[in-house]
């Protein structure tokens, strides 16, 4: 006869294989969205991620594509990495609940379950599992290259394991689990900090193994598991490379010595104080502090996989963010100073008055022979009345004030009081950003749209927006995952107290403590739900002791122990089957392909050797992926705009990547080194009043030129731009040896581009760009992508040539007033019917979700551009050929009509299909108003929906009246001014 440990092993794999199944079936065969498409580009070849990286998973990622048969099945390769993270993560979490199913059951860890209590305990664990195996958030890392998966691996393997130390603790060997844990922790911070927070359910774990129960002993070891994660999370993590930064600056800078040798003195000096402390602990026979220091040390090990981070960036691939190739780099890409702080228990409103700022810590760079200065770094000084305890409502940002107004009745001019900012935290960051997410995974989700509320098991699907009835993520778990779960926690209180305390530690700690830590702002650019995996991992717990619960609540009426056993499992399998059902076909991401697709038709956007300009995450990481990774379009330089503020990036784009020479850029590293030229006002000149040629601007910010200087309040001179308009001579020889104009326009080539940045201040991105176009001549094609915000373009809006996704600066000036950018027809009539791809967007099985939609969104934007282009030439037929494309590619059926599709119509009617025309105002007119009437019911969270579809409504009523439709027209602008009159008095 099989022992239990058997039976609960070979459990445990099968669930294993359940999940792994669940997980390769779902998995995206491309790269995600998002961080996606960086991770698999740097882990395919190991290069440098946005701060502060994620260097184990990199490696881990590595081999995984090594796999790959083809550049192609990369992404698969490395998604199959958080695919068996997540397998993994599940069948610790089932091994965990057995354990303390065990406990309660038993107690005893060498007396063997009766077979009733053995099933029980199986049925126990299968049903967390897999109740865990299809939550909304983990699932959704699950299938996607994203730290998430691995982090909570992490998490569900250290909880494990504390577990076996547990139950072995009197055991001589004991110490090897702790010593484990620890190297486990070490390798989970080269994934993600979030495995730190299961510290104090360990410590506590440890407490009440090895000591006698006391409230002044819980305090004393909820104080330590603190102190120990502080001292992680800034004393090892950026403390020590800090300090070895100290050294290497001293004894360089003071002492003359040569680089690297800092470094060497720390590491001598670390080694020698180890190696005392070892000594001391053996010679005082102290075991507590053997054991501590061997911790300590299993930590580091597992930390050092981080040395990939400054050994890769020092051969400069071609991602390598913050270029942290030396100790002071290194140090400020730990830290993740790039993204700022937020204030956590004292700081200041968010109307504070600043009042001074203040000089810190000098920011170095690696000079010639020693490390020099080249900035400070400054913090505002507040007045002291406008700080505050808890300070919640503290985001400056228009934007940000507007949202808070949404959550508390704040005025700009009155400082927020105590009972406000409590009122944010418990209404938006905790109750919205919290536990809605949770709610999402254990009760029911709404839909994809952005802020979507919980679905609760009374609400219907009576008179909802299509988009929101018909979307695949309105989920319906009628609750039945969180009264299981609320039963297993009642249950797990009851029968031990201790184990249920351990549990709700990790529960809050990876949840709400996250969640006062993050101190979000008013509005995230996505939902954040899976930062609080391993939140929902700890109720899965509770869902699995659930059915001990049940099976404890039938015990009056059934007497046999396996029928008992038998049915509580029943019932509570009924719990993943429906997180299964509900779930499987918007987490089914096996035929989606879109985020890479897009990023391709934008670099085929391009003409050979271009350059691009795009706005960052979504429009820049695919593209990495799509040339890192499958060598498509190497030849295309992409300039993140965000980042060319940084000079480390600057740096990157004067040198060869591929095939692509470097960027024309004719500063200097002086001229644009951090905290140099960051920000140039706008100081008019008189003699230059009526304009400046481009070049010797240029010129003389290179120069420094003095009467270019401005001082600052602060004493500190800064360059500024003396006029708004410039003129670019432009060679018309070297114009048409490059093909920089089709031959159809080389007449119209001005002798000088005009132009008026018509902002107040630019931006290094802004003094790039302008370098760049001074001393190009027009050898490389210039493009913004068609998704960068406007006001980059520096008011090069008649220069604009539209060739597909992206906008070319061209040396001829739009005549034509109205759209954006001329649209040159042969090149984008080639591009975006020849060379771009739309694998899978006509299947409406595929789940698209509000992040996959708007890219085609603005492809359908193209389609109306290119066909309305050749209505004006006379020609019908390739305007037909194209609204064809359009509709077959992007159908109703799988890509909703948007509010770039009324501009289609009447195209499409001038090519014969007036019926049709007519059928989509009919089928948008009655969705726009289905979607306004239930949005209006919402309060002000989907803000943005309602202006798009009063966008869309007008738009609608704009193209009744352009098919003579007077009646149509009427009817829905009648139905725009009432909802328009809504909106006013929101």
């Amino acid at each position: 006869m099989r022992t239990y440990k058997r039976i609960n092993d070979l459990a445990g794999w099968i669930i294993f294989l359940v999940a792994t199944f669940v997980y390769v079936k779902t998995l995206e065969p491309t790269a995600s969205f998002w961080d996606c498409g960086e991770f698999i580009a740097c882990s395919y070849k190991l290069l440098v991620p946005h701060p502060p990286g994620a260097p184990f998973f990199l490696m881990i990622g590595r081999l995984f594509s090594m796999f790959a048969t083809d550049p192609s099945n990369v992404a698969f390769m490395v998604n199959l990495l958080s695919a068996l993270s997540s397998s993994f993560t599940v069948l610790f979490l089932y091994w965990s609940i057995t354990i303390l199913g065990r406990k309660m059951l038993i107690g005893d860890r060498f007396t063997e379950p009766t077979a009733g209590q053995t099933w029980l305990l199986i049925g126990s664990g299968t049903v967390g599992a897999l109740a865990f195996t299809f939550t909304d958030s983990f699932w959704f890392s699950a299938v996607e290259a994203e730290v998430y998966a691995m982090s909570s691996f992490f998490t569900a393997i250290v909880f494990w394991a504390m577990l076996k130390w547990e139950a072995r603790s009197e055991e001589p060997t004991a110490d090897k689990w702790l010593i484990l844990i620890a190297y486990l922790t070490g390798l989970s911070i080269g994934v993600h900090l979030l495995n730190l927070l299961a510290i104090p359910s360990l410590a506590f774990i440890y407490y009440y193994r090895k000591h006698k129960a006391s409230r002044k002993g819980a305090l004393a070891t909820f104080i330590i598991s603190a102190v120990i994660i502080v001292f992680i999370l800034w004393g090892i993590i950026p403390g020590l490379p800090s300090l070895a930064g100290s050294f290497e600056v001293f004894f360089i800078n003071n002492m003359g010595l040569p680089f690297g040798a800092g470094i060497i003195i720390f590491l001598l000096f670390f080694l020698a104080a180890l190696y005392f402390a070892f000594a001391y602990s053996y010679r005082k026979n102290l075991r507590w502090l053997n054991t501590a220091l061997l911790c300590f040390v299993f930590i580091l090990i597992g930390y050092s996989s981080y040395l990939m981070i400054p050994i890769r960036s020092a051969y400069n691939p071609t991602i390598d963010e913050n270029d942290p190739e030396n100790i002071v780099s290194f140090v400020s890409y730990l830290k993740r100073e790039q993204y700022g702080d937020r204030p956590l228990l004292y700081g200041p409103q968010f109307n504070a008055e600043i009042i001074d700022e203040e000089k810190t810590d000098p920011r170095y760079i690696k000079g010639k022979d020693k490390y020099e200065i080249v900035d400070y770094k400054t913090v505002p000084v507040y007045n002291p009345k406008d700080m505050a305890l808890l300070p919640r409502i503290y985001s400056n940002q228009p934007s940000h004030i507007q949202e808070y107004k949404k959550w508390v009745n704040i005025q700009e001019g009155k400082k927020p009081t105590m009972g406000q900012n409590l009122s944010f935290l418990m209404r938006y960051q905790l109750g919205h950003m919290y536990w809605r997410y949770f709610l999402w995974n254990f009760v029911g989700r709404e839909g994809d749209v952005q802020q979507s509320g919980v679905l609760w098991p009374a609400e219907g699907d009576k008179n909802l927006p299509e988009r929101v009835a018909d979307s695949m993520a309105r989920n319906n778990f009628y609750a039945l995952p969180l009264i299981l779960g609320i039963i297993g926690l009642i249950f797990h209180i009851r029968r031990n107290g201790f184990d249920a305390f351990i549990v709700g530690l990790l529960f809050f700690f990876t949840g709400i403590a996250i969640a006062l830590y993050l101190n979000q702002p008013p509005i995230e650019p996505r939902e954040r739900d899976y930062t609080f995996a391993g939140s929902f991992f700890a109720f899965s717990i509770w869902i699995g002791l659930g059915v001990m619960g049940i099976a404890a609540a039938l015990q009056k009426m059934m007497q046999s122990e396996t029928a008992r056993a038998a049915l509580a499992t029943l019932v509570g399998l009924s719990v993943p089957a429906i997180l299964a059902a509900e779930g499987w076909d918007d987490h089914n991401r096996s035929e989606r392909y879109h985020s890479v697709d897009s990023a391709i038709n934008l670099l085929q956007s391009c003409a050979p050797n271009a350059i691009l300009f795009t706005n960052g995450d979504n429009d820049t990481f695919p593209l990495w992926y799509a040339q890192e990774v499958e060598g498509i379009r190497t030849d295309v330089r992409v300039a993140v705009l965000s980042y060319l503020n940084t000079d480390w990036y600057v740096d990157q784009m004067k040198r060869q990547s591929y095939k692509s020479d470097p960027l024309p850029i004719s500063l200097e590293n002086p001229n644009y080194r951090q905290g140099t030229n960051d920000y140039l006002p706008f100081v008019e000149k008189a003699v230059v009043k009526n304009g400046m040629d481009l070049k010797q601007f240029i010129k003389l910010v290179k120069d420094n030129y003095e009467g270019l200087q401005v001082q600052s309040a602060g004493g500190r001179s800064f360059m500024s731009f003396p006029t708004k308009t410039f003129f670019l001579n432009v060679d018309r020889n070297a114009v048409i040896q490059n093909n920089a104009v089709p031959a159809d326009r080389q007449a119209e080539i001005v002798p000088q581009l005009n132009f008026n940045v018509g902002r107040s201040a630019l931006e290094k991105k802004h003094l790039v760009i302008l370098d760049i176009l001074a001393n190009n001549n027009w050898k490389r094609p210039v493009y913004f992508s068609t998704t960068v915000n406007t006001s980059d373009f520096l008011n090069l809006d008649p220069y604009l040539q539209l060739e597909g996704l992206a906008y070319r600066i061209v040396p001829v000036r739009n005549q034509q007033q109205g759209d954006l950018g001329y649209v040159e027809k042969d090149i984008m009539y080639n591009n975006i019917m020849k060379k771009f791809q739309w694998r899978q967007m006509d299947n409406p099985n595929v789940f698209y979700d509000e992040n996959y939609l708007r890219f085609p969104s603005n492809a359908r934007n193209m389609f109306g551009r290119l066909a309305t282009e050749y209505l004006k030439a006379g020609d019908k037929a390739k305007a037909k050929e194209v609204l064809d494309h359009c509709f077959k590619v992007l159908p109703d059926e799988s890509i909703p009509y948007d509010y770039y599709t009324p501009p289609l119509l009447l195209p499409l009617a001038e090519v014969g299909e007036r019926d049709k025309a007519a059928q989509i105002i009919d089928v948008m007119g009655k969705r726009t108003q289905r979607a306004l009437d239930y949005y209006f019911t919402q309060g002000t969270r989907f803000d943005n929906e309602i202006q798009l579809n009063l966008f869309t409504m007008q738009q609608l009523v704009m193209a009744a009246q352009q098919l003579g439709m007077q009646q149509k027209a009427v009817e829905l602008n009648t139905l725009f001014q009432r909802y328009y009159g809504n909106m006013q008095g929101m």
